[in-house]
């Protein structure tokens, strides 16, 4: 008895969190324009997302952003991760401290403090700072996704390597990188994904003529609700749920692998 409740309380929780989601998804094929009623399948919607030029070019812009921040932010979150790792534990607890500090930091403040600094400085709002934002709101990710890997790696590795006659940049990418290389595919695959996601340090730090998909969805959604915007969501929802499943199977396989050795 008390596992069936269990088991029926999981699936409410599931259905409450879901519902909305699929209710949108089943209305992006939705024939009328009505929010309340269905007039039939249709793909139209979808056809009509793909020929609108501002959402295309909004599209352009959320990957190119997406995809740019979090490759650098991958190559610096690393580098700095593998810094923080070989710090003494004081100086490493303050620098872990600030490292938590943007995560658990409202958005909004974050955006209104790089908006700030960027006026401050006088670089004009638009593509560089939008990107700079982005990076900035993704390193810390990128640490955090490391930085257990370097726990678990043996430290006698690199020396070792180094022993053996390996250049220290020979020895990190022969013998490091591949150990910790699923913490870094984790931490870009997340950094991509917040990229996608971002909506109010987007707003805070783009200029005109720059516009990501967040944005361009909040602009539309306020001159009423337009059924593209049901087929726009549907695909970032897909898009960033095939993500996430490649994040957990990747976590798993790790996992599994890490178990195995250990048995070994």
């Amino acid at each position: 008895m008390k596992k069936a409740f269990g088991r029926f309380y999981l699936v409410l929780i599931f259905a409450f969190l879901y519902a909305p989601v699929l209710t949108l998804i089943v209305f992006s094929f939705n024939d009328s324009r009505s929010r309340g009623n269905w007039g039939g399948f249709t793909l139209k919607w979808y056809s009509a997302l793909f020929r609108d030029r501002h959402v295309l070019s909004s599209l352009y812009y959320t990957l190119t952003i997406a995809l740019l921040s979090a490759l650098i932010a991958t190559v610096a979150g690393t580098a700095a991760a593998i810094g923080i790792h070989n710090m003494k534990k004081i100086l490493k607890s303050f620098v872990m401290n600030l490292t938590y500090l943007p995560v658990i930091s409202p958005d909004i403040v974050t955006g209104i403090s790089l908006m700030i600094l960027f006026v401050f400085v006088r670089l004009n709002l638009g593509f560089t700072t939008l990107l700079l934002a982005h990076i900035t709101f993704n390193i810390p990710y990128v640490i955090l996704s490391v930085l257990p890997k370097l726990k678990q790696l043996n430290k006698h590795m690199y020396e070792a390597a180094l022993d053996l006659g390996a250049k220290p940049l020979y020895a990190f990418f022969r013998v490091i990188l591949p150990e910790i290389m699923p913490g870094v595919v984790t931490g870009f695959l997340l950094a991509f994904t917040l990229s996608l996601d971002d909506f109010i340090i987007s707003f805070f730090t783009t200029g005109s003529g720059v516009s990501t998909l967040s944005i361009t969805i909040y602009s539309m959604a306020r001159l009423g609700i337009n059924p593209k915007i049901n087929a726009l969501s549907t695909l970032m929802f897909i898009v960033v749920l095939a993500l996430l499943l490649i994040v957990n199977k990747r976590s798993s396989a790790n996992s599994k692998n890490g178990t195995a050795v250990m048995n070994i």
